[in-house]
C-alpha cells in the first residue's frame, strides 16, 4: 500500500503544498495544472484551497493521447502553434495575483516513445512561453510538485511489482517532501536556510565563472558581474514569498549566456516534451551548444536548442550540494524536479530577470524555453575562478568549501 492511498496523507502533502508552498492568500484564485491521471492529489488540492479560503479553484487537465493524436496526424507546419487563448489565461492569472500549482511527474510514461523525435521536438504543450513571462514579471504565487501515479511509480522502480513499485514511490515522496517529519513546515524552513545562506555566500563572493570537472564533463561557465545566487524562496511583486518547487534543493544564479565553454555530460536522463533524453552530451563553444548528441532521443533536445536565437545559450546554472534528500536515495525519477534537485544542472534558454542586477538585465538570455539537465553528482567537483583568475573550491564531494 502506498502512503498516497491513504487521504490523511493526500491532506497533509495538499494542506503543505497550499499553506506553505504556494502561500495561498485569502480570496486568491487558484489555477491547478495537472495531467489525466492525477486526479486525486489535484481534488486534495482543490480542497485544500477552498479550506485556505480561496475565491475559485480553476483545475485544468492536459490529456496526453491528446498531444499524441497531433502528433501522429497534424500537418507537421502546423505542430508549433499554440492557440493565442492559452497564453492570455496564463497572463491574466498574473494581471489578476492568482496562485499556481502545477503537479509533474510522467502519467503515462513511454506514450510517446513511438514517435518522431523531430516532431515532437515542434510541439511543446503544455509548456508555454508565457509562462517565463510571468515568473519574471513575479504577478503569481506559485510552485511545481510531484504527483505519484502507478505508471511513474513501474518507470522508476522496475525491478519491483507494481504493487511494491508504487509503494516505493511513495515512500520517496513522503521522504523527499519532508511529509515523514512531525513539522514538515519547520523542516523545510530549516532547510531553506541552509541554502539561502550558500547562495549569500556564492553571491558576495562575486565570482567570473565556475567550472565543472568531471567523467565527460570539463565545462567552463562564465557568470555575469551582477549575477544573483538564490535559493527556492521567491517573493511576488506584491510581497508574498512561496517556494516555487518543493522540494527544492538548489541554489542557482543567471550565467553569461556568451561565455561557456567546454564539454558536458547529464549525469541522469532527463525529459523533455513527454520523451526521455539518455546519454546527453553538450559542447559549447562561445556560449552556443555547437553539439548535442545523446544515446536516445538526441534529436528532441536539438529540436529545443534551435527554437530560437537564445535556445542554444544557457539561462541558469544551479548548485546542488549533498545534504538534500533527493540525491541520497540514488533514484532515478525521470522528471525534472526532482532530478535536477539530486544534482547540480544547467539550463538551455529563458533566464529569470530577478538572478542579475539591473546593470545585466541585457544581457540575460532569452527564449521560449527553459530545459533543465543534470549535470552534477559524485565524482563531479566545481571550482570558482574569481576575478584575478584564481581558482577556489565550490562544491567538492557534494560539499561546500566556501
Amino acid at each position: 500500500m502506498s502512503p498516497f492511498d491513504d487521504p490523511t496523507t493526500l491532506e497533509r502533502f495538499a494542506d503543505l503544498v497550499v499553506g506553505f508552498a504556494v502561500n495561498l492568500q485569502p480570496d486568491q484564485v487558484l489555477a491547478v495544472g495537472a495531467e489525466i491521471g492525477k486526479e486525486d492529489l489535484a481534488r486534495a488540492l482543490a480542497t485544500s484551497g477552498y479550506r485556505h479560503g480561496a475565491r475559485f479553484v480553476d483545475v485544468t487537465y492536459f490529456d496526453m493521447h491528446v498531444k499524441k493524436a497531433r502528433i501522429q496526424h497534424a500537418r507537421e507546419d502546423t505542430l508549433p502553434f499554440v492557440p493565442s487563448w492559452y497564453g492570455e489565461r496564463l497572463l491574466e492569472l498574473g494581471a489578476q495575483r492568482c496562485a499556481r500549482i502545477g503537479l509533474t511527474g510522467p502519467a503515462h510514461p513511454g506514450l510517446l516513445d513511438d514517435l518522431d523525435p523531430q516532431r515532437l521536438s515542434h510541439d511543446q504543450l503544455p509548456a508555454l512561453k508565457e509562462g517565463g513571462q510571468i515568473v519574471n514579471e513575479r504577478t503569481t504565487n506559485w510552485t511545481a510538485v510531484p504527483c505519484p501515479t502507478r505508471a511513474w511509480a513501474e518507470l522508476v522502480h522496475p525491478e519491483l511489482d507494481p504493487d511494491a513499485a508504487w509503494a516505493r514511490l511513495g515512500e520517496e515522496i513522503v521522504h523527499i517532501c519532508r511529509l515523514d517529519e512531525a513539522d514538515p513546515v519547520a523542516a523545510w524552513k530549516a532547510r531553506q536556510a541552509t541554502l539561502v545562506g550558500a547562495a549569500a555566500r556564492l553571491t558576495e563572493r562575486r565570482l567570473e565563472a565556475l567550472r565543472f570537472r568531471g567523467e565527460g564533463t570539463d565545462l567552463i561557465v562564465g557568470l555575469l558581474p551582477t549575477s544573483q545566487w538564490m535559493a527556492a524562496m521567491f517573493s511576488t511583486v506584491d510581497g508574498i514569498a512561496h517556494m516555487p518547487n518543493l522540494p527544492s534543493e538548489e541554489v542557482f544564479t543567471a550565467p553569461d549566456p556568451l561565455r561557456v565553454d567546454g564539454v558536458v555530460r547529464s549525469t541522469k536522463p532527463l525529459v523533455v516534451g513527454g520523451s526521455i533524453v539518455r546519454g546527453l552530451e553538450v559542447e559549447f563553444r562561445g556560449g552556443r551548444a555547437v553539439r548535442i548528441d545523446a544515446t536516445e532521443n538526441a534529436d528532441i533536445v536539438r529540436g529545443y536548442a534551435e527554437r530560437d536565437p537564445g535556445a542554444g545559450r544557457l539561462g541558469e546554472v544551479a548548485l546542488v550540494d549533498g545534504d538534500g534528500r533527493i540525491g541520497a536515495l540514488d533514484t532515478v525519477f525521470f522528471d525534472t524536479l526532482l532530478d535536477e534537485n539530486a544534482a547540480s544542472h544547467i539550463a538551455l534558454g529563458e533566464a529569470y530577470n530577478f538572478t542579475a542586477g539591473d546593470a545585466d538585465q541585457s544581457r540575460l538570455n532569452r527564449s521560449i524555453i527553459h530545459v533543465d539537465f543534470m549535470i552534477g553528482g559524485p565524482g563531479v567537483d566545481v571550482d570558482g575562478v574569481t576575478v584575478e583568475g584564481d581558482v577556489v573550491p565550490v562544491l567538492q564531494d557534494g560539499a561546500w568549501r566556501l
